[in-house]
């Protein structure tokens, strides 16, 4: 495994996978996307019980689809190499693409990253992630109920998993766990496949800024009650996919690993300036965000309008105020950086999304610009790649960033899930 799979790889997979072991692994469809594409998901075992695992919740996380062959492949064969990998004791149900609209957004990545040294301006300039009313898993809590989301909904419903795995990505840091519940047998062996294949332990996210955090990289959600625990945005995480499993006694663990590892992520040492770094930090996503917009304002009279068009709305949107809400969220960092020093890895965790923010939009923006029928829009084009290029190498240097091999990143996502499932399998009540 040297790439990441497209949508079109992965359900070819999974039908040479059902014929392959006939009566073991069964494919059917459980939705259709709002585009009219299938979402197909793949059961292997005939156990009673019932982990679900979702690939491709963001499009632009490619890893996922890689990872959920590797688990059915495991089952299918009926290794055995766990409690939870049994088919006779366990089933394990897998959506092979949640947002296959915003993946077909996101092919671009296969190529962009399939080379030997994969740079972050191939992977910028192909990824696609929608607006968060259109993201399935989150779309609920802004009260956007999508069929994506309901086909996920109906298949926990039915299923009633002890367990859900959502398989995620991030661009550059380390691994981390973001669970609904408790699992306390988890930690040690994701730790040590971590350890084992070179992937770094994110120490501090910003995914989880508030979250409990029992052991390194492992994140419980705060009791429902504790809102100011939360990232703005999420107050009302109760109504998302992933709290679904909670209201049949079930866990869910959102896995996550990095396409480009920093050792910073796992180093715990106090940063000697993180109040102004978070100040940097802040204004460096402030400033990126005006400079892609500014570029916008002079495009926007001959782009495709925003409602008609995904890449649009996602512009707009980080327009209208997510730089200054990714940078505010940090100001209570920075009081607490002033009183006692943060680690050089939680100020990694939001130097990652600083840059990142600018450099989403930038490449969105890049895309349409090489589409578009105005005879200005390639010098937009140059002004804007000259700022996209040299924001990715300073994000290189910046963070030392290391590319990690695609069979690592599956390796280790599908050792923490099935680790995961072990745990879960002790603790969930039946």
């Amino acid at each position: 495994m040297d790439r990441y799979l497209t949508v079109a790889d992965v359900t070819e997979s999974a039908r040479r996978l059902v014929s392959r072991f006939p009566g073991t692994g069964r494919l059917r469809r459980i939705g259709t996307s709002r585009a009219g594409r299938p979402i197909l998901m793949l059961s292997v075992g005939h156990g009673p019980r019932h982990v679900l695992v979702v690939a491709r919740p963001h499009p632009d996380e490619p890893v996922g689809g890689a990872t959920a062959l590797a688990l059915a492949e495991r089952v299918a064969r009926g290794e055995q190499l766990s409690p939870a990998t049994d088919p006779a004791l366990v089933t394990w149900d897998i959506v092979l693409c949640l947002d296959p609209d915003g993946a077909a957004l996101s092919e671009g990545i296969t190529e962009a990253t399939a080379g030997p040294e994969p740079t972050l301006e191939g992977y910028y300039g192909s990824a696609f992630r929608p607006v968060a009313a259109e993201q399935p898993e989150w779309a609920p809590i802004v009260s956007r109920q999508l069929p994506e989301s309901q086909a996920l909904f109906d298949v926990i419903e039915e299923l009633r998993p002890f367990l859900q795995c959502s398989l995620h990505s991030v661009e550059a840091g380390g691994s981390w766990v973001q669970l609904t519940r408790a699992l306390p047998e988890l930690a040690p062996p994701f730790q040590r496949s971590a350890g084992a294949l070179g992937v770094p332990v994110q120490h501090g996210t910003y995914d989880a800024l508030y979250w409990d955090n029992p052991s390194p990289g492992i994140h419980v959600l705060p009791p429902p009650d504790s809102t100011d625990r939360l990232a703005a945005g999420s107050e009302n995480i109760g109504l998302s996919t992933w709290c679904a499993p909670m209201r049949y006694g079930g866990v869910t663990a959102i896995v996550e690993v990095p396409m480009w590892a920093t050792d910073l992520a796992d180093d715990r040492s106090p940063h000697p300036g993180a109040a102004d770094a978070l100040r940097e930090l802040s204004g460096l996503v402030r400033d990126g965000g005006r400079q892609v917009t500014a570029v916008l304002d002079k495009a926007r009279r001959f782009l495709p309008p925003a409602e008609e068009n995904a890449l649009g709305r996602v512009l707009e949107w980080m327009a209208d105020d997510l730089y200054d809400l990714v940078a505010e969220s940090w100001e209570p960092l920075a009081r607490q950086a002033a009183e006692a020093s943060l680690t050089r890895a939680q100020v990694c965790s939001l130097d990652v999304v600083a840059r990142r923010q600018p450099l989403r939009a930038a490449g969105l923006l890049l895309r349409l610009l090489r589409a578009a029928d105005d005879d200005t829009a390639p010098a937009l084009h140059r002004e804007l790649h000259e700022l996209f290029a040299a924001w990715c190498t300073d994000f290189e240097k910046a963070l030392r960033l290391r590319w990690v091999p695609v069979r690592d990143q599956v390796e280790h996502q599908a050792r923490t899930v099935v680790a995961a499932a072990d745990s879960a399998l002790n603790v969930v009540q039946f």
